[in-house]
C-alpha cells in the first residue's frame, strides 16, 4: 500500500560531489559533510529512478557508501 507519495532516499558517496555536478540531481538535496562523504536525498519516483541515480554515481567514480530508504515519522 503507498502513501500517494514518492519514497524518500539517501545515497551516501566517498567524496565530495563539486557544485558543477550537484545540478545532475536536480530535485535532490545534495550535502557533504567533514568526514568527506556527499548525502545525496530525496524522493525517488520508483525502483527505475533509482537505478538511474545509483547509474550516476557510478559515471562519476565515487564510492558508493550506502543506500537508505527513509520511513516517514
Amino acid at each position: 500500500m503507498g502513501t500517494g507519495f514518492p519514497a524518500v532516499y539517501e545515497i551516501r558517496v566517498g567524496g565530495s560531489l563539486e557544485s558543477d555536478w550537484s545540478e545532475w540531481f536536480d530535485g535532490l538535496a545534495v550535502t557533504g559533510d567533514e568526514g568527506g562523504e556527499t548525502a545525496i536525498t530525496g524522493p525517488v519516483i520508483d525502483e527505475a529512478a533509482l537505478h538511474g541515480l545509483l547509474n550516476k554515481v557510478r559515471d562519476l567514480g565515487l564510492p558508493l557508501l550506502s543506500v537508505s530508504r527513509i520511513e516517514p515519522a
